[in-house]
């Protein structure tokens, strides 16, 4: 009988060797000390992954200095460290010029390329090429209505339509009855849509106004012409943060009393809406376009996983109003929103 009862305790220290043995191998490798281990290398600018060192190229149709795809970038460039990845960036705002850029790193073979297709019918061919060359195309922030029928895994960004009702929508709560609709780069697909969008659901009367986005003293003429020729426009709408204070200056010369609304968001737009020189601006968080479309690469790469189910991601829109400005400043400032 003893021999059983020493037969038996043996076993039981054996078991509870192997349990423990097993329970320490689970916390070291897939539990909340890996966990930690991943999030502390990845806030210390090293990348949380092991997987190899892939080479993803993003190409925006960006002119230079752009505060919004700066953000964008931003992101990207955040989601690449963490995914051991190396991002590199082109950007031309004339149609031609992008496709060229994106042809370059299809030559160069890349493993994963990010496009936008604000002018689509010049990048339909080129992104072809990608999917036929084996390089997993993302798309982001313009062409959801064609960024699948081209063969991209999937798109990431608001869609423009909606985000366009979005804000007639608002401007419907406010009481506005004529809108003037801002259009900074003429050819540019989603600058069409949001103004249309916006029209769909405005219960008053909108009209679209064309100009030089590249030359902001243009904008502000050409905005302050229309206020003063039209003193019934009760909003104006620009499809730009940094068309914005543009916009304000051309009422204040106009001597109008419209409001000025915006879409996106920058350090300046915040301070306008705290300040209430702004009515309300519409977000598309342009950092988590970018953080996500390197991201979900990187998924797809590793895992074979792909978001949407066909469908875009959507980043927005979502309403910021004066309640949120102060909430936002310290992200705008950084960067990040």
């Amino acid at each position: 009988m003893a021999r059983v009862r020493t037969a038996v305790r043996a076993v039981s220290v054996v078991l509870a060797a192997v349990l423990a043995g097993s329970l320490a191998g689970c916390s070291s490798t897939g539990g909340k000390r890996a966990e930690d281990e991943r999030a502390a290398r990845a806030a210390g600018g090293r990348a949380a992954v092991d997987t190899p060192r892939w080479t993803f190229a993003m190409v925006t149709h960006s002119g230079d200095g752009d505060t919004f795809w700066d953000i964008v970038q931003s992101g990207a460039e955040q989601a690449a460290a963490k995914d051991n990845i190396k991002f590199v960036y082109g950007h031309d705002k004339e149609a031609q010029r992008q496709s060229q850029l994106v042809q370059s790193y299809i030559d160069q073979k890349v493993d994963g390329l990010i496009v936008t297709l604000a002018k689509p019918d010049a990048m339909k061919d080129v992104v072809a090429k990608a999917e036929r060359a084996g390089i997993p195309v993302i798309t982001v922030n313009s062409g959801s209505e064609v960024s699948k029928a081209y063969g991209a895994l999937t798109h990431i960004g608001q869609d423009e339509t909606v985000a366009g009702e979005a804000v007639g929508e608002e401007l419907n709560k406010r009481g506005r009855k004529k809108a003037l609709c801002v259009l900074h780069e003429q050819g540019n697909v989603g600058h069409e849509q949001r103004c249309d969008g916006a029209k769909k659901t405005f219960d008053g009367t909108m009209e679209k106004l064309y100009v030089e986005g590249t030359n902001m003293p243009d904008v502000q003429s050409s905005i302050e012409s229309k206020l003063q020729a039209d003193a019934g426009i009760d909003a104006v709408v620009t499809l730009g943060a940094p068309f914005a204070p543009t916009a304000v200056k051309a009422k204040e010369q106009a001597g109008s009393k419209a409001e000025i609304d915006t879409f996106d968001l920058n350090p300046q737009v915040a301070k306008g809406l705290e300040d209430g020189t702004l009515g309300f601006a519409v977000d598309q968080q342009p950092y988590l376009q970018g953080y996500q479309a390197v991201d979900l690469l990187w998924l797809y790469k590793y895992n074979a996983d792909v978001l949407g189910g066909g469908k875009p991601v959507l980043t927005g829109p979502q309403i910021l109003t004066k309640k949120d400005a102060a909430a936002l400043r310290k992200y705008t400032e950084r960067r990040t929103r």
